[in-house]
């Protein structure tokens, strides 16, 4: 190399991978939709109502846990991807009591 021209090893480069598995691509007022890996998922709030009032960064904070679970840590929400394809399979109830 001379006159500070630089050598580049091509084999590591990354460009245009996601790193990321599991991502939320948009969000509406009827629901969500979650990206996981080449999968496009949409969680409506009628079926999934604890995301409704949830603040945006919140529902933004997935995670994919054992390629079969997604968790929201700061909502404490835990769902398995086959219960966002097939949600009449999984009957979602909530144990929260209104305080009123």
């Amino acid at each position: 190399m001379n006159n500070g021209d630089m050598q580049v090893d091509m084999k590591h480069a990354t460009h245009g991978i996601s790193t990321s598995l599991v991502e939320v691509t948009n969000i509406s007022p009827y629901g969500f939709w979650l990206l996981i890996g080449e999968e496009e998922l949409f969680l409506p709030y009628t079926e999934f109502h604890w995301f409704k009032e949830a603040p945006v960064g919140k529902i933004c904070a997935v995670e994919l846990h054992h390629q079969e679970h997604l968790y929201w840590p700061s909502l404490d929400i835990d769902l398995s991807i086959e219960s966002i394809r097939n949600p009449d399979a999984f009957p979602l109830v909530s144990q929260v009591k209104p305080l009123c």
